[in-house]
């Protein structure tokens, strides 16, 4: 279903882009880039969409530094390491220089996480290289940089 359909005045349109981007920000937090994808797969009025955007940044319901920190508070209380946390808020669209700043300013200390996490799911230390080989590649997914997962091991 589209936002715009062809009869519909400016306005209308303008009001179910703006209802469907509340609507996007009532459930979760969203970056501009992602809210807008979201919208353009809904609307065909490209400026229109940036207008909606402009608004909703004026108002304050769109900010990037605020999801930027919300989505890497969640994803460390979800156990993603850094490296992880930079590709997916990459893939929302922030800046890595936006990004890089948010992950210094959450104090988190990624060797300790990358502890915990390998205890939540490995109660027990390797018992063969195999089993070792198994729980670096955890971590590697998880998210966390070489450094901090092999500290693990040692």
């Amino acid at each position: 279903m589209s936002l715009g359909a062809e009869h519909d005045s400016p306005e209308k349109i303008r009001e179910r882009v703006r209802n469907s981007a509340l609507g996007s920000l009532t459930r979760r937090e969203h970056s501009r880039t992602e809210l807008k994808r979201k919208l353009n797969k809904r609307c065909e009025e490209p400026e229109i969409v940036e207008e909606t955007l402009d608004w909703l940044t004026d108002l304050g319901y769109l900010d990037d530094q605020r999801f930027t920190e919300m989505f890497i508070r969640n994803s460390i209380g979800n156990g993603r390491g850094p490296v992880r946390i930079a590709h997916e808020l990459r893939q929302k669209g922030i800046d890595g220089a936006s990004i890089e700043q948010a992950l210094e300013d959450s104090e988190t200390d990624w060797t300790e996480l990358a502890s915990e996490v390998l205890k939540r799911k490995f109660p027990s230390p390797p018992q063969d290289l195999k089993e070792k080989a198994k729980q670096v590649r955890y971590l590697q997914y998880r998210g966390f940089q070489p450094d901090q997962v092999f500290s693990q091991f040692d």
